[in-house]
C-alpha cells in the first residue's frame, strides 16, 4: 500500500475523497452500523489479504480515525471532528 498509495493514511482517506463525511446526525437518529463506503473499503482490504473484518468493523476504523462524524449535532464534540 505504501509503494501504491504513499502511505495507508492515504490509501483509507481515498474511500471518502480525502474529505470527512459529515452525516449531521440529529438528536434520536439511531445510529449506522455500515456504509458503502465501508463496504468498499472492507471489500478492498480483504482482496489485498487482510482478514477477520467486515463493513462494520471498517466503519468504526472510520469512526475513530474522523474519516466519518456521527456524533449528533448537538454532542460538544461535534465541530471538532474535522480531518486535519
Amino acid at each position: 500500500m505504501q509503494k501504491e498509495f504513499g502511505s495507508f493514511s492515504d490509501y483509507q482517506w481515498s474511500f471518502v475523497d480525502y474529505k470527512t463525511i459529515d452525516n449531521k446526525l440529529k438528536p434520536g437518529t439511531p445510529p449506522r452500523a455500515t456504509t458503502k463506503e465501508a463496504e468498499a473499503f472492507a471489500k478492498d482490504l480483504k482482496k489485498r489479504g487482510f482478514k477477520f473484518l467486515g463493513a462494520t468493523t471498517v466503519y468504526a476504523h472510520m469512526q475513530a480515525t474522523g474519516m466519518v462524524n456521527d456524533h449528533i449535532t448537538t454532542c460538544f464534540c461535534y465541530k471538532g471532528k474535522k480531518k486535519a
